[in-house]
């Protein structure tokens, strides 16, 4: 029988992650469907105001924006992954939010053309996990014991470093002890290690690989096949 619900989608994308880990949190069948962002089929552009995946579509109709989609499915499925408090519920929320500029954050990071704005980049992003640090609890998750929807929205970007750290160390979570925690947990989440491809860390590095960066070119310094078989993330100088 066909999925009520369809999720579509790009493998890369980390908005379109947050809510396959939502369905997934809510043991909800569905299909997921890739497009290629490159060219997009005019059914999609029909269905998306905004040309963006994801894209929730159901018996009722279309949602757009992954926020939404996190919230409507919070809204009518079970187990709840908001708190009950209105002020935690609206707390975790802003959160969400600032879970959506790290992302943008290491859009600029991947983007940066030299060393110099690469720094800038990296610095940016160690205050962002400086921020996280002082705001974790005693773990495992956002919320201590209950996953939540912030954990949902911070897991594409940890998945992120999952490959960076294997270009090298960039020095992002050293001595942040509760960050690092949290992303190890994430990472051995099932709905969260299913959220992306099995070849997601080979499709990331193509599209570094494409960008012109000075992140392409670290990536360059270490080819695919020697960074796969690396047992860790590779050191580049002292």
């Amino acid at each position: 029988m066909k999925a009520a619900l369809e999720l579509i989608s790009h493998p890369l994308c980390p908005y379109v992650q947050r809510a396959a880990i939502v369905l997934a949190e809510k043991g909800v069948d569905f299909r997921r469907r890739d497009i290629d962002l490159a060219d997009k089929p005019a059914w999609f552009l029909a269905l998306s105001p905004l040309g963006k995946v994801p894209l929730l579509r159901s018996e009722h109709g279309v949602l757009f924006e992954s926020a939404v989609i996190a919230e409507y499915l919070d809204e009518t499925l079970a187990p709840p992954l908001h708190p009950l408090d209105a002020f935690e519920r609206a707390r975790h929320r802003a959160w969400v939010e600032f879970a959506s500029a790290v992302l943008n954050d290491i859009a600029r990071f991947y983007n940066a053309a030299d060393a110099d704005a690469f720094e800038a980049q990296r610095q940016a992003l160690r205050r962002r996990f400086e921020q996280l640090e002082a705001e974790l609890g005693s773990g495992p998750w956002f919320a201590d014991a209950n996953f939540c929807l912030v954990d949902a929205a911070f897991a594409p970007v940890f998945r992120y470093w999952q490959v960076f750290e294997r270009i090298t160390d960039f020095g992002i979570f050293a001595g942040l002890s509760k960050v690092q925690r949290w992303r190890q947990a994430l990472a051995m989440r099932p709905s969260v290690r299913h959220a992306a491809p099995a070849d997601y860390r080979e499709r990331l590095w193509q599209f570094i690989a494409r960008r012109d960066s000075h992140l392409t070119t670290l990536l360059k310094q270490n080819s695919p096949a020697q960074l796969a078989s690396a047992p860790a993330p590779l050191r580049l100088g002292s």
